[in-house]
């Protein structure tokens, strides 16, 4: 499988699941694409350093662009790492059931617009839950609201900040996101072949 990784930031995500590949005795995919809507994210100059091709989404919203630079790569799967953009319609029409994203709480709960990084784990704190943790899930043309394919659950402790809090939860996306994508791809490679 063939996949193309977005990310906005630094690429914390991307790197957990490029070590995971790396060390998977039988690899089931492969990042062949690295594409971000930040010339400066740190997650292109990982990218660089392991030679898989990056591109800088110039216009977000234009789908036509984004669709052919994924065909351009061949890819089979489109995983978000951080990436905070909306991911246009026909992109999501396309590659209905194969793009996935990680969500740092527990959906359906603090998703939507402009709940992302500190924003939501300010939001879990506010609301005075006891629990918070990270989903992967299917991606739809609304933010947050496709199937979910995994969780983890973080405690939230006495005390906490929503940089503590967010710490955990990203500790807990470093493990998650990577085994639920490596179980993702076997799972689609098996029914294509």
């Amino acid at each position: 499988m063939r996949l193309a990784v977005l990310a906005s930031g630094s690429g914390s995500n991307l790197e957990s699941i490029l070590q995971a590949l790396a060390t998977h005795p039988t690899p089931p995919a492969q990042v062949v694409l690295v594409a971000s809507n930040r010339a400066q994210a740190f997650a292109l100059e990982r990218a660089r350093q392991r030679h898989i091709a990056t591109a800088v989404i110039a216009k977000p919203t234009d789908g036509a662009a984004l669709e052919a630079l994924l065909l351009e790569h061949r890819v089979d799967v489109v995983v978000l790492a951080g990436y905070l953009k909306l991911v246009p319609a026909e992109v999501v029409r396309r590659w209905s059931g194969a793009i996935l994203n990680i969500h740092p709480a527990l959906l359906p709960k603090f998703g939507g617009a402009g709940m992302y990084g500190h924003h939501v784990h300010e939001a879990v704190l506010a609301a005075g839950d006891t629990e918070s943790g990270a989903t992967v899930h299917l991606v739809t043309d609304e933010y947050d609201r496709g199937a979910i394919l995994a969780q983890a659950h973080v405690p939230v402790l006495p005390g906490d900040t929503a940089q503590s809090l967010g710490a955990r939860v990203l500790a807990a996306e470093h493990e998650l996101y990577p085994r639920t994508l490596l179980s993702f791809v076997e799972q689609r490679a098996k029914r294509a072949s």
